[in-house]
């Protein structure tokens, strides 16, 4: 499917994380991918592999609630699970022109990087909102803090 909006002359994007509960940190990060592209490819964990990387308490919604949501998001064209720990099939099997990360990885720590540059493409790091993590949130809630991150624009 990606090589044919690449004939059509269109900038396949793909992103991917866990997006258990979805906050205004991850709505930026999917608006800039899009805007590094025309097609935008988010790659979720499935229930199984969040288990694996977050603990048992993870995911907090299920796969197709989280796939849902976030296929409801303006910026985003498609969404795809992935039973994986990394993206790294699905990178390979879309081939996407941009591949798009959270500042908090370094680009040699970006899974799929390689790949995406031997085909020409290119790695992008967006920072994200400090403080606007699924696990920060979820220490707001289990500490009982009712403090948020405040941001002035």
């Amino acid at each position: 499917m990606a090589r044919i909006w690449r004939r059509k002359g269109r900038r396949v994007v793909f992103t991917n994380g866990v997006f258990d509960i979805i906050h205004s940190g991850h709505v930026e990060l999917l608006t800039k991918a899009k805007s590094w592209g025309d097609i935008l490819v988010v790659g979720i964990n499935s229930d199984l592999s969040t288990r694996r990387l977050k603990g048992a308490s993870r995911p907090i919604n299920c796969q197709r609630d989280r796939a849902r949501v976030l296929g409801t998001l303006k910026p985003v064209d498609f969404v795809c699970v992935f039973p994986e720990d990394t993206p790294l099939n699905l990178i390979k099997a879309i081939r996407p022109d941009v591949l798009v990360k959270g500042s908090e990885y370094t680009t040699g720590a970006i899974v799929g990087a390689d790949e995406v540059k031997s085909w020409n493409g290119k790695v992008r790091r967006f920072r994200m909102k400090p403080g606007y993590s699924t696990s920060a949130i979820e220490q707001r809630i289990l500490g009982g803090s009712n403090s948020t991150p405040h941001h002035s624009r």
